[in-house]
């Protein structure tokens, strides 16, 4: 088998990766914002619910999620499976809004109360001061640690191999039956590259922000 047939067997699982990855990110940030709000709510049951969900959803192992969410509701009342796809999305959705809730959760309890208070000492309702003047500092607060769980998110969809969905990884090591052992190497080439180009986005993100301090 030709490189150029092992690099378009890789692209098909390549495709599929980044379908996964850019999904989350779709779903996940803004879900990650409301469980954040959640979490930070006045009303004690709403509060602690979101938090031990959370707590769970961050205290389990991402691999056992996607099995349950994929297996746990035929098992348990007896309905037909997700598509495979679906159900990894669905988990990588809620584990990683978990993350990014705490993230926004550390960033806004990071900005001053008193810029809270200012705003409305102008006559601005607590949504006008959060959309106005809280938000785009919370983005250059949250863009570095966001960061990590993006490079990590990338690395992490390797793990729905475990439900059958055909990512790269599982295309290189479908070489292996063919006595070629080199793809699955290879397929780390891929990851490099698209760590590389996230690295490059979010540091001109974070340039572009650097007037907030």
């Amino acid at each position: 088998m030709s490189f150029w047939e092992v690099n378009l067997t890789l692209l098909e699982g390549l495709i599929t990766t980044a379908e996964l990855f850019f999904l989350t990110l779709l779903f996940a940030l803004p879900l990650g914002l409301i469980i954040c709000l959640g979490s930070m709510s006045k009303i004690s049951p709403i509060r602690w619910v979101v938090k031990t969900i959370v707590w769970i959803v961050r205290g389990s192992p991402l691999m056992l999620q996607i099995l349950i969410v994929y297996y746990g509701p035929g098992l348990m009342f007896n309905w037909p499976l997700l598509p495979r796809f679906t159900a990894a999305l669905v988990t990588f959705v809620i584990n990683y809004a978990c993350y990014f809730s705490e993230i926004y959760r550390g960033g806004i309890q990071s900005i001053p109360k008193g810029q809270y208070e200012a705003g409305q000492v102008l006559g601005m309702t607590r949504p006008q001061v959060f959309f106005k003047v809280i938000l785009l500092q919370l983005v250059k607060r949250v863009v570095p640690p966001m960061g990590n769980e993006l490079i990590t998110l990338v690395k992490d969809t390797a793990l729905v191999r475990v439900i059958a969905v055909y990512e790269i990884i599982w295309m290189g090591e479908s070489f292996i039956k063919k006595g070629m052992i080199w793809p699955l190497f290879y397929t780390a080439v891929f990851y490099l590259a698209l760590n590389g180009i996230l690295t490059l986005v979010l540091g001109r993100i974070e340039k572009k922000l650097d007037y907030f301090h």
